[in-house]
């Protein structure tokens, strides 16, 4: 098997995984949820739908290629979250500062990896 291939099943697994997580802990993620969107808890659970689907659509060769564009729009949807974090950092005392901002540029490099596929 191939590192492109290896690497798409460790994405899908990790969407999948971060996408159950939401329904498990729905208040970690409503926590760095912005103010300003509404209905967080609903954001929360959709964005967990989006990632458990797209995760699984993106093992299916049929629909790599649009999973791979969602995964794209998702991050970029959720990337006002993980500004806020590193805005307010006084929130989030149990992660390092310095993780908060790594979140960042953690975000281009899941939109390359998804892009990879597409």
């Amino acid at each position: 098997m191939e590192v492109k291939t290896i690497l798409q099943y460790v994405l899908a697994l990790f969407m999948i995984a971060a996408g159950v997580n939401h329904f498990l802990k729905p208040r970690m993620y409503m926590r760095i949820m912005p103010p300003y969107l509404p209905r967080p808890r609903e954001l929360v659970l959709l964005s967990g739908v989006a990632e458990v689907l797209l995760g699984i659509f993106l093992l299916v060769p049929a629909t790599t290629r649009l999973a791979a564009w969602g995964l794209v729009a998702l991050f970029v949807a959720v990337f006002p979250a993980n500004i806020y974090m590193a805005q307010h950092p006084e929130q989030f005392r149990k992660i390092p500062r310095s993780l908060l901002w790594a979140r960042l540029p953690l975000q281009v490099v899941l939109i390359a990896w998804a892009l990879w596929y597409a």
